[in-house]
């Protein structure tokens, strides 16, 4: 493979040139100063912008990393030449060589609900300006705080440990944020941009498996939720159940077979909401005839979710993850297929619920399913979980 790289002089790019160099890229180091590239890297190939044309034009991708980061404090007029006009004159440069395509570096700030700062805004109108070359292929690869050999940005604060403590407090801040490893960028340029089905933009962060101190709050978050009903709300479990059955016939709880972690079946229980002998389609379409009376308020606040508590205690799901999906909904399964959905355990509430994405647009599901894995945090799930008692999404829609 034959990479031309941008904003090598950077942290990132200080990192990431040895491993690929050693990996058996050639690379081809671009930037205002070659000279100076060139004291970085003395093994490399070093050429300024304006040479760049002497070269052979069979490159096979351009990564750009150079940009202003989220941490300078600039105008928003300097964010925008640096993070929009320069990175256009990149993909006009990508285009007159004839590379095959560009990899451009860009963050999870950048996502529609980041933060509103100019470094944010800049990397937005980017992002739009990857769809605006047609025929130069593109990928945007948003990243979160990237650690390696050394810590940066808002994970810097870590060098101020001592050397033991570390570890232990990389996991804590990591749990609390996503993060990605450099070494996890450069498998990616490796192998994953071989594969011509690579869909852009990339959300690239390491999973949140990995990470002890996540997965040990998270399922204690889980706990504390589901015993807290049960131990303060078991008088409303009860009322809601005669109500059910003393308004329609059938029983108080409904249970249906649902796709959990690694595509394994499970029983998923909530209140029955709908008359008997409705069909084992997605809510979506069902007929809003079939709701009942009482199931209309129970799910429009949600209290049809709360019998979930027994597959929370089971570890058939979570309290916060992608909804889990029927054995018939085909379309849904292979499109969370291909972007690894069933790798966590689907959720009583998620990112998707709370942004009122339902099943009736199964892309655009998983699309926002997968966004939420490559962002797991413990904050992002509380943020979900109070968003979800605040009233936000309303769960997924009947036909009418």
């Amino acid at each position: 493979m034959k990479v031309i790289l941008t904003g090598a002089s950077g942290t990132i790019g200080k990192q990431l040139v040895p491993r690929l160099s050693a990996m058996g890229i050639e690379l081809l180091l671009v930037g205002r100063c070659a000279e100076r590239l060139k004291s970085l890297f003395p093994a490399e190939q070093c050429v300024a912008y304006d040479d760049l044309t002497k070269y052979d034009k069979d490159f096979d991708w351009l990564i750009h990393m150079a940009v202003q980061n989220n941490d300078a404090t600039l105008s928003d007029h300097t964010f925008e030449e640096t993070n929009v006009t320069f990175y256009k004159s990149i993909l006009d440069i990508a285009r007159a060589n004839d590379v095959g395509g560009v990899v451009n570096f860009s963050s999870f700030h950048a996502l529609p609900d980041g933060p509103d700062t100019p470094y944010a805004a800049s990397k937005r109108k980017a992002l739009q300006l990857s769809n605006s070359f047609p025929g130069l292929r593109v990928i945007d690869l948003l990243l979160p705080p990237v650690y390696g050999s050394v810590f940066s940005g808002r994970l810097s604060v870590l060098h101020k440990l001592p050397r033991p403590m570390r570890s232990m407090g990389f996991a804590v801040i990591s749990s609390l944020t996503p993060v990605v490893s450099i070494n996890r960028i450069c498998n990616f340029i490796i192998s994953d941009l071989k594969y011509a089905d690579v869909e852009s933009p990339v959300l690239l962060a390491d999973p949140k498996s990995e990470n002890k101190v996540y997965t040990h709050m998270k399922r204690g978050l889980d706990l504390v939720f589901a015993s807290a009903v049960l131990l303060l709300f078991w008088w409303l479990l009860l009322a809601v159940w005669l109500v059910i059955k003393g308004t329609s016939k059938g029983p108080g709880i409904f249970a249906q077979t649902r796709i959990g972690k690694n595509q394994k079946p499970f029983t998923c229980y909530k209140f029955r909401t709908m008359t008997v002998g409705t069909d084992q389609v997605g809510t979506h379409e069902v007929s809003s005839a079939s709701i009942t009376n009482i199931g209309r308020l129970l799910r429009k606040t949600k209290v049809d979710e709360l019998p979930q508590v027994w597959n929370i205690f089971s570890g058939d799901i979570s309290l916060v993850g992608p909804r889990p999906c029927l054995p018939t909904q085909q379309e849904l399964i292979k499109s969370r297929q291909n972007r690894d959905v069933f790798s966590v355990l689907p959720g009583i509430t998620g990112l998707s619920q709370v942004r009122n994405i339902d099943m009736s647009v199964p892309e655009q599901l998983s699309v926002s399913d997968a966004e939420y894995i490559a962002r797991q945090s413990i904050l992002l799930d509380l943020k979900i979980v109070v968003r979800t008692f605040l009233g936000q999404g309303q769960g997924d829609k009947v036909r009418v």
